[in-house]
């Protein structure tokens, strides 16, 4: 299948284009800084731009199945970068007919333990943790077949095994390595599988 990823420079991204590729997929990756890219042979297209830049995303979603959005949350000086992304990919979705996309989010926007430390995550973070919530309520509200993905704690340690995976709050906040992370990210895309929910991610219990 042919999927699209928005922010495939991102460390996240490369490693979603990375598992993506190895699966056999077409890969078209949208990214502001493409020569930041370990691997952009890769990819079957290259789009270079803004994930809000119509145009640029409106090129990128032509042939596309599916989509999946890797942009983390803004900053100070671009506050709203994932929800601006987000109204943008949706609405060229919508043009071109695709309608499977995949968004990542963070899932200490709703943990509530550890209490101190989601408390604290809340107050650093507050600007991040606001544009990814606003981005979340942007794919919730249109009519694609969307399924956000709230991460937790992503890490560069070695694959692990299978994400856990829930619709509800997680019993624990372990971190989730990127390739793990990127791996369910690519299941996702490839099926229906949670359309229209919100999941909570979290690494694998470790053997006992």
């Amino acid at each position: 299948m042919n999927i699209t990823v928005i922010g495939a420079a991102g460390r996240l991204g490369q490693r979603v284009v990375e598992e993506a590729s190895r699966r056999g997929h077409q890969v078209t990756g949208l990214a502001r800084h493409p020569q930041r890219m370990a691997e952009p042979e890769l990819l079957s297209r290259i789009a270079t731009g803004d994930g809000r830049d119509r145009e640029i995303v409106s090129g990128a979603m032509v042939g596309t199945d599916a989509v999946l959005i890797a942009v983390p949350g803004g900053t100070g000086k671009d506050p709203h970068q994932a929800a601006g992304v987000t109204r943008t990919v949706t609405a060229a979705m919508r043009e071109h007919g695709v309608r499977r996309l995949v968004i990542t989010s963070a899932y200490p926007i709703v943990g509530t333990r550890p209490r101190a430390a989601m408390w604290v995550l809340r107050k650093v973070l507050a600007t991040v943790y606001a544009d990814l919530a606003e981005a979340e309520r942007v794919a919730a509200g249109s009519d694609l077949d969307w399924t956000i993905a709230r991460l937790n704690r992503l890490t560069d340690q070695p694959p692990a095994g299978p994400a856990h995976t829930s619709t509800d709050l997680l019993d624990r906040a372990r971190g989730l390595s990127r390739a793990d992370a990127a791996t369910l990210l690519v299941d996702l895309a490839e099926t229906r599988d949670h359309a229209r929910q919100a999941l909570n991610i979290r690494g694998r219990d470790q053997a006992c």
